[in-house]
C-alpha cells in the first residue's frame, strides 16, 4: 500500500485527535490485508486443523513436503543457515522435546512431519507491529507479504520454529514457478497456510492430497463427524509443546 506524507498525516491526525476508534496500526493495516476470496465450491470449516498419523508415515517419503513446495514457489537455498520451509520432518525428540518416555523406541526411528501448527492463540500474531500475520475467523494464521518488514519478531515469538526469513531473493532458487502462488522477495518472513488458496477453490491441502498412505488428514476439528475427530479416536494423540498455551491445531497420533 502506497501512502504519500499529506495522507499519512491526516490518518495519524485522526488517530491522535481520539476520532479513530481503532490503534494506528489497524487504521493503516485496513484494505491493505489480502483476502482470498473463496468460489462458490470452497471449503469452509468452524476450525480447521491437520491430522498426522505417524502408524502410516513410511520413512523416507517426502511426497507431501515435494508437493508443498512446489505448489507453493518455495525455495531450494541449498544452506541450512538459510533454507526457506513450509513442511518438513523431524525425528520424535524434535517434535516433541522434553516428552521423553521408557518404552518409545518404536517411535524414536520414526519422522514426524511439522509445519506452522495455525494455533488457536498464536504467539506470533501478537507480536507483528504490522499486522503482516493475522488470524482468520476460521482459525488459519496467515501472511501478508507486502507487509512484512522483516523485523522477524513473529520468528522469535514462534515455539516451533516454523517460519523461515528470506536473507536474499528466491527466485532465482526455483526451479519452475506456480503461477497461481506469489513468489516472495528478500526480507520478508513466509510459512505454512493450511492452503487456504486452494481452500478456496474447493482443493484440500496439497500435502494431504499428496500423501498416499492416509497419514495425513485435515478438516473442521468442531464438527463431530469430521474425518479429523474421528481419526483423534484411533490411538494415543499427542500436540507439540501444548504447555505453551498456544493451542496448536496440528495433532499426532503415535
Amino acid at each position: 500500500m502506497k501512502m504519500n506524507r499529506r495522507d499519512f498525516l491526516r490518518t495519524a491526525g485522526v488517530w491522535v485527535l481520539g476520532v479513530g476508534l481503532l490503534p494506528l496500526t489497524d487504521v493503516l493495516a485496513q484494505g491493505a490485508r489480502p483476502q482470498v476470496l473463496p468460489g462458490r465450491e470452497a471449503l469452509s470449516a468452524a476450525r480447521w486443523a491437520m491430522v498426522f498419523d505417524s502408524r502410516r508415515c513410511r520413512e523416507g517419503c517426502q511426497d507431501c513436503i515435494l508437493a508443498c513446495h512446489r505448489v507453493h514457489n518455495v525455495p531450494d537455498i541449498g544452506d541450512v543457515e538459510e533454507e526457506v520451509k513450509w513442511i518438513w520432518t523431524t525425528s520424535y525428540e524434535g517434535a516433541f522435546p522434553g516428552r521423553q518416555h521408557d518404552y518409545i523406541d518404536g517411535l524414536r526411528s520414526k519422522p514426524f512431519v511439522v509445519l506452522c501448527n495455525h494455533c488457536a492463540n498464536p504467539s506470533c500474531v501478537r507480536v507483528c507491529p504490522t499486522r503482516a500475520t493475522f488470524k482468520r475467523s476460521d482459525g488459519i494464521v496467515m501472511m501478508d507479504y507486502h507487509r512484512c518488514i522483516g523485523c522477524r519478531y513473529c520468528m522469535a515469538a514462534c515455539p516451533y520454529g516454523a517460519r523461515s526469513f528470506n536473507f536474499r531473493d528466491p527466485r532465482p532458487y526455483l526451479d519452475e514457478v506456480n503461477p497461481d502462488y506469489p513468489t516472495r522477495e528478500k526480507g520478508v518472513v513466509e510459512k505454512c497456510n493450511f492452503c487456504a488458496e486452494r481452500l478456496a477453490a474447493g482443493i484440500p491441502p496439497a500435502c494431504v492430497e499428496a500423501c498416499r498412505d492416509g497419514a495425513l488428514a485435515f478438516g473442521d476439528i468442531e464438527d463431530p463427524g469430521s474425518e479429523v475427530r474421528k481419526l483423534l479416536n484411533s490411538g494415543h494423540v499427542l500436540r507439540r509443546k501444548p504447555e505453551l498455551g498456544t493451542g496448536p491445531q496440528v495433532y499426532y497420533i503415535v
